[in-house]
């Protein structure tokens, strides 16, 4: 269906059914788990997990044992890099939640090695699977660009791409633009029905680390550099009904949706609350125009000394991190009839109470 196209979808029913088998590799990630406990909790009852190890898969054990065995829970493990493996695991797939990505990786050739050689590889084995409707990629709000945007005031879909995600310093965010980049051009190319997901930054318990949005620790000391600026938060089980909506909702292939949560704090109120009602610490804040200029030195240091310093603060990095901008999750609401569950206040209350928790283990 082309975009122009696009059907609102409040009550229009799912493409597949509840007895038709679903891929979500990641699946015993932050998201991914979450994503899987939303399927069950809608009535889906055949769900196919991909892990990388045994380990990561505690948490989806523990969720097929209560399941009271009313649901096939199949837990696969594997490795995207292996093209055999991405048969097995797309193997009669109706829909696939992908968000297996190399977040640790620091270069860029282990970031594109683990986002981008194995999403084209998981790509590569779907194309035989006929039953396919669905590809969901969820990707990242670090793919927008980090320049001032002419003409954008609010970052929604229509906010350009990074053009130059080498000069962001950022292996992670490269690596996730190159992930959507392949995805689209495969949707092009072979017809892929896909849908990109951009989440902002996901919260909830079991990601209890400040968001670097609102500032960075170092040498003791917190430096806030948000101010005044929103962060563009969504609690993770209102980011995983996204992703659900975004793979089921018919009508949507072709489209990227942002997802962030309504009443967005800004990242002063954030830290107060974080101080009020976790821990307090010391924190000095940098205004914009200092942070602007520490960034643009360190840049110029870095490109100037070919290297020697690594480029972890640009300019393009401050825009998008520390820049003065407003987020919408309107696409969302309209074409795939999402909203949050989870307010923010008692998203950040959940949140708080894991921190507290986290600091007492």
């Amino acid at each position: 269906m082309a975009k122009g196209s696009v059907k609102k979808a409040c009550d229009i029913s799912p493409i597949i059914g509840k007895d038709d088998w679903i891929l979500v590799t990641g699946a015993g990630g932050f998201i991914g788990a979450a994503v899987i406990e939303q399927l069950l909790a809608r009535g889906y009852r055949k769900v196919r997990c991909f892990v990388r190890s045994s380990s990561s898969a505690a948490r989806l054990r523990a969720i097929a044992a209560t399941s009271g065995g009313q649901v096939k829970l199949e837990l696969l493990e594997g490795n995207l890099l292996s093209r055999a493996d991405c048969q097995k695991a797309t193997r009669d797939i109706e829909v696939i939640f992908h968000l297996a990505a190399g977040r640790g990786e620091k270069s860029f050739p282990d970031a594109v090695l683990n986002s981008v050689v194995t999403t084209r590889n998981l790509m590569e084995a779907s194309l035989s699977e006929a039953r396919l409707r669905r590809f969901v990629n969820v990707s990242s709000f670090s793919v927008y660009s980090g320049s001032k945007a002419r003409g954008h005031r609010v970052l929604d879909e229509s906010w350009p791409l990074e053009p130059h995600p080498e000069q962001r310093g950022e292996a992670y965010a490269f690596a996730k633009l190159r992930q959507d980049e392949i995805v689209m051009e495969y949707g092009a190319k072979f017809r892929l029905p896909y849908v990109i997901v951009r989440p902002g930054h996901v919260y909830g318990r079991g990601n209890e680390a400040i968001s670097a949005r609102v500032g960075i620790g170092t040498f003791g000391i917190f430096l806030h550099l948000g101010g005044p600026n929103h962060i563009p938060l969504t609690f993770v089980e209102n980011c995983a009904e996204a992703i659900i909506l975004a793979g089921v909702t018919p009508g949507v292939e072709g489209h990227a949706f942002n997802v962030v949560d309504d009443n967005l704090p800004s990242s002063r109120e954030f830290l107060r609350l974080y101080k009020k009602k976790v821990r307090r610490f010391r924190s000095v804040y940098v205004p914009h125009s200092v942070s602007y200029f520490l960034c643009c030195l360190w840049e110029w240091y870095s490109i100037r000394s070919h290297g020697q310093l690594p480029l972890a603060f640009n300019r393009r990095r401050w825009y998008a991190f520390w820049g003065k901008n407003a987020y919408s999750n309107r696409k969302a609401k309209e074409f795939l009839g999402w909203s949050p569950r989870i307010s923010m206040r008692e998203g950040l209350d959940l949140y708080f109470e894991a921190c507290r928790r986290r600091i007492l283990a």
